[in-house]
Parts: C-alpha cells; structure tokens; sequence
C-alpha cells in the first residue's frame, strides 16, 4: 500500500541524509526516522510552484518519490502533503514497515490532506510527513489516545466510521485535520496528488515553509509582509524581520537551492 520502493543508491544516499541506519521496524525506529525527516526535510510550496510553471499538463507536474529525493539531496527541496507523505512511504517501505495512504480532512475541505498508517504489533499509528506531525501518534477506536513532542501535546479523537479529529496542543488552531482510516489505492492516490496541481490545487498561489531548525520550529510565508521568519516556541509566536535579500535570506535559513526560491516568490508575485 506504500510507493515501490527506490532504487537501491537512492535509498541508501537518503538514510545518510537523514542519518537513519536500518534495524527492526519497529516503534523505536519509527519514532528515529519521522524525527530525522522534519528535522531535515522542510515542508515548502516552492518547487511545486516552479514545477507548475514550467509544466503545460498538469499530469507532468507531480513530483514521485524518486524526483522527491533527488531534489532533496541536489537542492535541499521537501514538498506538501501528497508528495511528502507519498516520497516518505518509499522509505517506510524499504525499512520494511507495512501499512497504508489516506486521504483526508480539513476542516469543510474535502480530500486535501494526506497521512500514512503504520501497523505495528496490532496497533496503528498515524505517520504524517506531509503536516507534519513531529512523532508516530497511536489511533484506537476504542478511545481517545495522546502522545507529547517537544512542540505539540497531541490528541486522537475517534469520532465513528472510522474517523479520529487530530489535535494539537498549544495552537490557535487546534484542530489539525481529519483522519479517515480508509486505505487508499497507489492508482487513487497518484491521480489525488496529480490533481492538486489542477485549478483547484493548493499552495501553488503562495510560497510557505516549515522546518525544524535547532530544535525550533521555523516557519517563512509569502502571505506576510514585511517578510519575516516566525518562531513558535510550543505556542508562543516570535517574528524575526528578513533584512536584505529575501530569497537568499530564505534559502540560507532553510537550506534550500536559492534560485527556486527566488522564482517561486517571482510567480507568486512577492519580492525576492
């Protein structure tokens, strides 16, 4: 239920990166690997924006875990939700975790988000590198479940029909998403991911992007003027004004390529 598996290099190059060494697959190392990935791989608009822009169909635009990765490690790139959860399946897949893709949930938005179920030892636990959700969070429908991070206390609310409101704890908005613990085929998921870089699409109309930097949560978007860096220390939000240049001021925080960047703020028509 997970992407195929890459290519062996490709895998190999990308546990480095994350400074992963396989083992059994189990909560230990479900914990190591989701930890390693926010705290390397940003969540960012950008390069699906610059992808759309230089792709006339829209079912050339998508980027599959192997494209995902390489941009990763040539140009410091993440994605969104479709295409990060997608690309990390590969991995779970290879470190021999078994499970499956949803989609999900946002408030009255139907479809627009992702996440992966892992099953371990006969429990599920929700593995989310597209939000993200900074740590495997269990899900029971037998009652509501909790699990703590350095930036987030997290809530797993069932709600019947196989449905659990995500919670997050300090947040203005607290309500994360909605899972629906339904597996979905690869064919139904590539076709959802293709399609978010249609009409309806999101975050192709503004750059953003999230990150753990130092053990801080670290956020960047376009929507905001003047441009500034946000720092939420476990709720509390601390703006850092961007002076000079902002797409290299954005790429040197984020390690992220600095060209990409600036085209990405040039279509969305915000400054570099």
């Amino acid at each position: 239920m997970f992407a195929q598996e890459l290519h062996p290099d490709l895998f190999t190059a990308v546990l480095h990166r994350l400074q992963v060494t396989p083992a059994n697959p189990d909560l230990r190392l479900l914990d190591r690997v989701i930890g390693a990935h926010v705290r390397t791989v940003p969540w960012e608009s950008a390069f699906r924006i610059v992808k759309r822009s230089q792709t006339t169909a829209v079912t050339g635009c998508a980027r599959w875990p192997k494209e995902f990765w390489q941009d990763h490690l040539q140009r410091g790139a993440g994605g969104t939700c479709f295409e990060s959860n997608y690309a990390f399946s590969a991995i779970l897949r290879g470190l021999g975790f078994q499970g499956y893709l949803t989609i999900n949930d946002m408030d009255e938005s139907i479809g627009c988000h992702t996440a992966i179920i892992v099953l371990l030892d006969g429990q599920k636990w929700l593995v989310d590198a597209g939000f993200p959700i900074y740590a495997p969070l269990p899900v029971s429908p037998n009652g509501i479940m909790h699990r703590s991070t350095p930036f987030y206390h997290y809530t797993i609310r069932p709600q019947g029909d196989s449905r659990y409101q995500i919670e997050r704890q300090p947040h203005p908005n607290w309500v994360a998403f909605t899972l629906i613990d339904r597996p979905v085929t690869d064919k139904e998921y590539r076709q959802a991911t293709t399609a978010d870089y249609g009409p309806d699409g999101h975050f192709l109309q503004r750059v953003i992007i999230h990150k753990i930097l130092n053990e801080e949560a670290w956020r960047y978007t376009s929507d905001e003027e003047p441009p500034q860096f946000t720092h939420f220390d476990y709720g509390r939000r601390i703006d850092q004004p961007i002076t000079g240049d902002v797409a290299s001021a954005i790429a040197t925080k984020f390690d992220l390529d600095e060209k990409t960047i600036r085209r990405a703020l040039q279509l969305t028509n915000t400054s570099p």
